[in-house]
């Protein structure tokens, strides 16, 4: 009787069970779909702010957005004419960043090669912890670095008057970058199935024609995706390049030069500037300006990304 009693209700869950992963998985989709699309909201939600607070000065009868663009004055607290132009804190940013990738690329790019291909397991940890350890180093401890070790190696070594300067902030950056570069790029280049390698040797292929004709062509979308962080990171970036560039504002001529960044110029000024001022107002301008200019970069790598597919 109890055997007969238990076996109608096996039957029953038996049957339920696929109802319950479905809904289950049903659920999961749309709390995937959600997490996407707040991800989207978010960044919507930051821009509309910040062009919120910065839209008043842009119907203000004393505001040029062409002399705010194509200026290299930054005179906000004159008291007879103020000016407002980021000319210079945009070259400042794009060398910057320039010199930072021209280090940061080849070495992360290596680095990453150097941990998927060539270590042994050991090593591979350890390499990958000490990696993950340079990336959690506070950006404010790497600008110490640069104003009080670097700076002074630089005019060393180089006979500069002053060592805060876009070669120390380029060192400092690219230093900051190769650590996200390099665990990215590592993960590209792990994902390619083995079934390439394997006909790669099959081939005859040595171990850098391995690499070279196989597994960078194989792995080119990741490795774009690590260095368009490391891009990020680099123009993002406000603490370091504020202490380690000397935040003088001219367009640079040489390494040697003083710069300011927009980031650091942010950074410098916002709490120093009356809430709705135009001072004010022009600062998160700028951050509208450094929103757009990611938007850009970002908007360009994907086309290169489709155009590397189709090929």
């Amino acid at each position: 009787m109890e055997s007969n009693s238990t076996s109608p209700n096996l039957a029953v869950r038996k049957a339920a069970r696929p109802g319950w992963a479905l809904a289950g998985e049903r659920t999961l989709e749309i709390l995937i779909h959600l997490c996407g699309i707040s991800a989207i909201l978010f960044v919507l939600g930051i821009f509309f702010f910040v062009f919120k607070e910065a839209f008043p000065v842009l119907g203000h009868e004393k505001f040029s957005l062409s002399q705010f663009l194509f200026s290299q004055e930054w005179y906000p607290t004159s008291e007879v004419n103020k000016r407002y132009g980021v000319l210079a804190m945009i070259a400042g940013t794009f060398s910057v960043t320039a010199l930072a990738m021209v280090l940061a690329v080849p070495f992360g790019i290596g680095g990453a090669i150097y941990i998927s291909e060539f270590c042994g397991a050991k090593t591979k940890e350890t390499l990958k912890i000490v990696v993950e350890l340079l990336a959690a180093i506070p950006s404010v401890v790497w600008g110490f670095i640069g104003l009080t070790v670097m700076s002074r190696l630089i005019v060393k070594y180089t006979g500069a008057p002053v060592g805060v300067n876009v070669l120390n902030g380029g060192i400092i950056l690219a230093l900051m970058s190769v650590p996200i570069i390099v665990s990215i790029g590592e993960d590209a280049l792990k994902a390619v199935p083995d079934s390439f390698r394997e006909a790669g040797i099959a081939l005859g292929a040595t171990r850098w024609q391995l690499i070279w004709r196989v597994l960078l062509p194989a792995a080119k979308n990741g490795l774009l995706a690590a260095v368009l962080l490391g891009v990020a990171r680099a123009v993002g970036e406000t603490m370091a390049v504020l202490m380690a560039t000397g935040h003088a504002v001219h367009i640079p001529h040489s390494l040697l030069d003083s710069v300011r960044t927009l980031t650091a110029n942010i950074a410098a000024e916002l709490g120093e500037a009356p809430v709705g001022s135009d001072h004010y107002r022009v600062l998160f301008l700028t951050g509208v300006l450094l929103f757009l200019i990611t938007f850009v970069v970002n908007l360009a790598a994907d086309f290169m990304v489709r155009g590397i597919r189709k090929k």
